[in-house]
């Protein structure tokens, strides 16, 4: 008995000495457990934290976000023409209202201050710069920043995309994609586009044409689903780009319902669609762009007008959620400014809303309003100009030990 026992635990313990076996046993692991075992040695965690094994769980597993605070970003100053305002030495370039210790120690650090302007984040790393020359890319995990060449081309007036790519290897792949914005009393169909791909350190220029005249609306940043690219574009509409179709095309979709509303944000649902929200004074709605049976393939293979329909998944009158939370509406003097901030990543049951300077998390199910806790509360989000844009990291445990990518310059 005692002989079938040792043998047992040696047939065991071969088979745990095998990273292909263990990986196998590891990625059956739900995500709240996966994180744990991390603490069992070195050799688990540098297998856990390895790109490889991140890249085929969650090809299985759906991972979390954590809130690690909120940037703001100031058009005014983002792309400033010459003789524009300027921004005051007292007023940092880059703002970030911390939601949490990760947070206050990326605040404290110093390196901020070294990046310029807050651009984009993609999955924790943050494009920041100075239009038109001048991009950092930052990894949290490395704690390093690298520069960007400088693009060929020169655009008076440009959008940006930000997307961090799954890597079955260890090293960190990007792309970074610039977009010119039109002048809106030029009809043009064509939008060109440079883009920056870390694997080969080098910026390529293309053209995408559009079977409609388009014109993207400036100094924005795009909405990233799957490699799929949403920009605003003039007249209530959205562009979308699929940076992997065969064919160099971009599309056009009508936003729902009028298009100047007070805020308007874009986001990914939890089954994959694009959700639109927009608020005014008397609430907001979340709309989502239903998928056809091959996804959003239809609108880049066909010159003919989208069968895609939006459809209304949630309204929401503001009067009726501060009368659901009468604790917050005693604390908060500045209903009246209330409006929708953001979406969680890949979530269709929670939205973010500002009032004044107060952020709040509104769980849509239950209708309770959460009070999101940040360092820097003061009137530095209070302009007309700012845009509060909330910086997410998956939740997926890290080691130094097995960080690829590129190194500061």
């Amino acid at each position: 008995m005692k002989s079938r026992r040792m043998k047992h635990e040696g047939v065991l313990h071969t088979a745990l000495s095998c990273d292909d076996i263990l990986c196998n046993i590891l990625i059956r692991l739900p995500p709240e457990s996966i994180t744990k075992f991390v603490i069992v040695s070195k050799r688990w965690l540098h297998l856990i934290c390895s790109s490889s094994f991140r890249h085929s769980y969650l090809s299985r597993w759906r991972v979390g976000f954590n809130l690690l605070g909120f940037f703001v970003c100031n058009s005014l100053y983002l792309g400033r023409p010459k003789g524009g305002a300027r921004r005051p030495r007292s007023e940092p370039a880059l703002p970030l209202l911390s939601s949490s210790r990760e947070g206050d120690d990326l605040k404290f650090s110093g390196v901020l201050k070294k990046l310029g302007y807050f651009i984009d984040s993609s999955d924790g790393l943050l494009l920041c710069g100075r239009h038109p020359k001048t991009y950092f890319v930052w990894n949290p995990i490395t704690k390093q920043q690298h520069k960007l060449p400088h693009p060929r081309v020169h655009f008076e007036e440009l959008c940006m995309a930000f997307i961090v790519e799954d890597s079955p290897d260890d090293e960190i792949c990007y792309r970074v994609v610039r977009a010119k914005c039109e002048s809106r009393f030029e009809e043009v169909n064509v939008v060109t586009i440079e883009t920056f791909l870390s694997k080969i350190s080098t910026w390529c220029y293309s053209k995408l044409r559009c079977s409609s005249t388009i014109s993207l609306s400036p100094w924005t940043s795009g909405t990233v689903i799957g490699g799929v690219i949403h920009w605003y574009a003039a007249q209530g509409n959205i562009a979308i780009y699929d940076l992997y179709h065969h064919e160099k095309h971009i599309a056009l979709v009508k936003l729902p319902g009028p298009f100047d509303f007070d805020e308007q944000v874009l986001g990914e649902s939890s089954d994959g669609c694009l959700q639109y929200g927009w608020s005014c004074k008397a609430g907001l709605q979340i709309w989502v762009l239903e998928k056809g049976f091959d996804g959003y393939s239809s609108l880049f293979s066909t010159n003919e007008q989208s069968s895609l329909s939006w459809s209304l998944r949630y309204k929401l009158n503001f009067k009726i959620m501060w009368r659901k939370n009468p604790t917050l509406a005693t604390k908060c003097v500045t209903r009246k400014e209330t409006e929708i901030l953001a979406f969680s990543p890949q979530d269709s049951k929670s939205v973010f809303i500002r009032s004044g300077s107060s952020i709040y998390l509104y769980h849509i199910g239950s209708g309770r309003m959460e009070v999101i806790q940040y360092q820097g509360r003061g009137s530095s989000i209070l302009s007309d100009f700012s845009k509060v844009v909330p910086y997410f990291k998956r939740a997926w445990p890290q080691s130094t030990l097995c960080c690829g990518g590129n190194s500061s310059t």
